[in-house]
Parts: C-alpha cells; sequence; structure tokens
C-alpha cells in the first residue's frame, strides 16, 4: 500500500486505453468500456482506503459524443446502471458523489438520477467527482458566464474558483492519465496550474491498487514549489 503524505488530498484520472485493451484482445470497444468500469470502481475503493479527501475521475467528454452512436449508448448504459448502486455504495463507504459537467443533455430519467445520487450523498466526507459531459474549457466559460448572471463587473481568480464544478474540493495535486497518451485533454483545466503530472503507459482496464501506488510515489518524490525556489 501507498506511504500517501497528508500532502496529497485530491487525486485525479484520465482514463484512457479502454477501446485499445478490447482491440488488443479482437473484442469490440464496448467491452473495453465495461472493465474499465470495474476497473473505476475498484481504483476508487482503493483511493478511500488510502484516506485521500478527494477522487475526480474523467469519465466521458463534451468530445466524446463524436464517437461512434453504438459507442456513445453502451458507455451511457453503464452509466446508468452504476447509478442504480452507486448511491448505496457511496453512503456505505462515506462517499459523496458530484457530476462535473452540464447535466441538460441527458435524457430526463437519467438526469433525475444523478441530481438524486449527488443530493443523498451531499452530507458524506470523501469526495468523488465524476466528468461526464465535461469539457474543462467549458466549464470555465459557465463559471465565467455565472459571474456575469450574477452581476459582477471585475472577475477575480476566486470568483470562478467558487463557482467551478469542482468548488467543494480542493484543487487537484497528482493527474494521472493512462493509455500512454501525454497530454490533458481539456480535463480541469484551470485546477490543474499546479498539479502534478503522471503518465504511464498501462491501459485503463489494467490499472491496479500497485499502479496507484507507484504513482503515488513519483508524487512524493517531487518538488513542488508553487512558482517559488
Amino acid at each position: 500500500m501507498a506511504d500517501k503524505t497528508k500532502a496529497l488530498r485530491h487525486i485525479a484520472f484520465i482514463m484512457d486505453g479502454n477501446g485499445r485493451w478490447a482491440k488488443k484482445r479482437l473484442m469490440p470497444r464496448e467491452y473495453g468500456h465495461k472493465v474499465g468500469a470495474e476497473t473505476f470502481k475498484n481504483i476508487v475503493k482503493y483511493c478511500r482506503t488510502l484516506d485521500i479527501e478527494a477522487v475526480t475521475v474523467y469519465a466521458f467528454s463534451t468530445e466524446n459524443w463524436k464517437r461512434p452512436e453504438r459507442e456513445v449508448n453502451a458507455i451511457m448504459a453503464l452509466f446508468s446502471d452504476y447509478l442504480d448502486v452507486a448511491i448505496k455504495d457511496m453512503m456505505k463507504e462515506n462517499v459523496r458523489i458530484v457530476f462535473l459537467g452540464d447535466k441538460s443533455v441527458f435524457p430526463n430519467n437519467l438526469r433525475k438520477k444523478m441530481e438524486q445520487t449527488e443530493d443523498e450523498s451531499k452530507n458524506n466526507k470523501y469526495i468523488l467527482n465524476v466528468g461526464i459531459n465535461y469539457g474543462g474549457r467549458d466549464e470555465i466559460v459557465n463559471a465565467v458566464n455565472l459571474c456575469i448572471k450574477e452581476g459582477m463587473t471585475k472577475i477575480t481568480e476566486d470568483d470562478i474558483t467558487e463557482r467551478l464544478y469542482t468548488k467543494a474540493s480542493p484543487m487537484p495535486d497528482l493527474i494521472v492519465r493512462t493509455g500512454g497518451e501525454y497530454r490533458i485533454s481539456n480535463f480541469l483545466m484551470w485546477q490543474s496550474a499546479y498539479s502534478e503530472l503522471y503518465f504511464t503507459d498501462v491501459l485503463w482496464p489494467d490499472f491496479s491498487s500497485e499502479d496507484v501506488d507507484r504513482a503515488i510515489e513519483v508524487f512524493n518524490s517531487r518538488n513542488r514549489r508553487y512558482g517559488g525556489v
């Protein structure tokens, strides 16, 4: 198990590689997402055992709607199934679920499930942020528009921070991207200004608690100066 320092309060994951993992096994991409969903549950539970205050996952971006309809439908079905059992699990684990992104695009039944899950878990200690129809630039635009709607004529950094989808969480200390890509793909653009970034070739369905430990070990070895010396 990782030796988690108190400095690590918030870890975020770009869960990349489901489709490639399935392709390697001559299976449809949808199968990779199904296995990846189980990995997501396991990793979130493991982070909870490490007493990490907040976990954020990039589940579905605003750009992911461009994927084949069959794949998008499979992801949405997995998401709906997850919501059916999430609240029971989250209450047991003392986890609050927050959905990052614009909920208005989802069907009424799915949106109501999301809202119910957020409401029933809102007093729990730990936070799980799920980016679904989420984009970092869109989040910043949304925060600025909220400021304008409230009549502000001069906007500060704090004004924006307080209106982000992640306003209930500390800024992410560590962002982990699986799958061998070296970019953040419009994820937590505002929040990641001083985050440590960790990239691994491990595809998301194969990502394990040992891989989390490895990422945390690297995090602990770094000297975070926040622009200082």
